[in-house]
């Protein structure tokens, strides 16, 4: 693909299933109540953790995701396990599901290294077997940080449990992508799509003050974090957050007031909107804003540099949303 002297562009947020970790949830899926089937029309499966109803089968299928990043513009998909994710089964599927997807994610960079990476997934559940799995996945070409959900099968992630593993991906310096799976807001939020465009990003922002409020962020000060949709409501509800932080004596627990955190985290461009990209990044700093699509659910975006290229930014800020940033954080 001719760049015609256009940045280097590196998606950091694109979904892929593997067929081996499909087969997986196929095989072992009834004992939990869970179901997979394929149809031509595409791919279908129902857990506890998650479903998907006619999921195509692009999201498998590594030609027909070229073809769309080739149109797109975008040089580089780092790839990312969506919902039900792994932890939905017992302690040992979702050992056996997290080392056959991040072992496909690998072999896919290995047959295509300039265009794809991987973030691996663990089963955080169970904290031995998650240490073992992150050591090993840590060794697999390709492999260039750790996948995560807002929230582990309801666990919070300043859940004590999950210390040592972060203290383990802090010192292996592998950056932490979230992810909502399961949104807040319930039956609510059951029309046109409001539970992702709402429950999710009042989601990751629970998420990040779990991370803040908990001392997370205190405790690994070399942690990196990445918030998907630009953050969330965190950007536009930190004064909120600020202020209960300050008549709560939650500064007895903390460091620092919560907006000092904003920029601890990482965000990606999924905002569908310029103004309000343009606005998250006058809060946190145009080197801590990565490109992003969502790739390829519907309310991801196919045309994720076309945004990028809306705002008034200089051509060497523009090339670090684009890829300049992202590749920095994933040493590629």
């Amino acid at each position: 693909m001719a760049k015609q002297n256009r940045p280097h562009t590196i998606d950091v947020h694109a979904h892929y299933y593997s067929q081996s970790y499909l087969d997986l949830i196929a095989e072992e899926g009834p004992r939990f109540g869970a179901t997979y089937k394929m149809t031509p029309e595409g791919f279908f499966f129902d857990t506890r953790g998650g479903s998907g109803a006619k999921m195509p089968m692009k999201f498998i299928d590594l030609k027909q995701r070229f073809a769309d990043m080739d149109k797109a513009k975008v040089d580089v998909h780092v790839l990312s396990l969506s919902q039900p994710m792994v932890s939905w089964g017992d302690a040992d599927l979702a050992h056996r599901l997290s080392r056959a997807w991040n072992d496909a994610a690998s072999a896919a960079h290995l047959m295509h290294p300039d265009r794809l990476l991987a973030f691996m997934a663990l089963p955080m559940l169970d904290r031995d077997r998650a240490l073992d799995e992150l050591n090993r996945a840590a060794k697999l070409p390709g492999m260039r940080g750790v996948y995560l959900g807002t929230n582990i099968d309801g666990h919070d992630l300043d859940d004590p449990l999950f210390d040592p593993i972060y203290a383990r991906i802090e010192k292996l310096d592998l950056p932490i992508f979230l992810h909502p799976i399961q949104p807040t807001g319930g039956k609510r939020l059951d029309f046109f799509l409001m539970h992702n465009a709402l429950g999710f990003t009042f989601d990751t922002a629970i998420a990040a003050c779990h991370l803040i409020f908990g001392g997370v962020l205190d405790r690994y000060p070399k942690l990196k974090v990445n918030l998907p949709h630009a953050g969330g409501v965190l950007p536009i509800l930190i004064g909120r957050i600020d202020h209960a932080y300050r008549i709560t004596g939650a500064a007895k627990k903390i460091a620092h007031k919560p907006s000092a955190y904003l920029k601890r985290f990482s965000y990606d461009t999924i905002t569908h909107s310029a103004p309000i990209l343009d606005w998250v990044i006058s809060q946190v700093g145009i080197s801590r804003v990565m490109l992003g699509s969502d790739y390829c659910f519907p309310m991801g975006t196919d045309k994720p540099v076309q945004i990028v290229d809306k705002l008034d930014i200089t051509a060497r800020d523009r090339a670090l949303i684009l890829g300049g940033t992202a590749a920095k954080l994933l040493k590629f």
